[in-house]
């Protein structure tokens, strides 16, 4: 699966770009740390929206944010973001993103597109 390196001064346009077309796929966010193993933060909840906010060194934050409604939102801020990745399928699809803090803990978004009832004819469940 190959993976490609967003610089840090295209991360603003890359997430805008990125949350407009994956926009509702379900995203499953899970935080891997040296402290803490894995952590799942938010389990296939659509995707909202993925911000960068810029200050500088040690200060940039990314965003995820998922949920069905307003008042359901689950927000998981990465303070100190270092490097974003995106993985993608030999398709060319788009399977995760990966944020690594400075501090080595990363956050990876894997996704699943959620497909439309009138899109899966013949399709029978049991």
């Amino acid at each position: 699966m190959p993976t490609r390196e967003i610089p840090r001064d295209e991360w603003n346009a890359f997430f805008e770009m990125f949350s407009k077309q994956h926009e509702g796929w379900l995203a499953t966010v899970e935080v891997l740390g040296r402290d803490i193993g894995a952590q799942e933060a938010a389990h296939e909840l659509p995707l909202v929206g993925i911000t960068a906010e810029l200050q500088g060194t040690n200060g940039d934050a990314v965003s995820i944010i998922v949920g069905k409604a307003a008042a359901d939102h689950v927000t998981h801020t990465v303070a100190g973001a270092a490097h974003v990745r995106l993985e993608q399928a030999e398709s060319g699809a788009d399977e995760a993103l990966q944020v690594e803090a400075a501090d080595g803990t990363t956050t990876l978004v894997r996704f699943r597109f959620a497909m439309l009832p009138e899109l899966v004819d013949g399709i029978v469940s049991e």
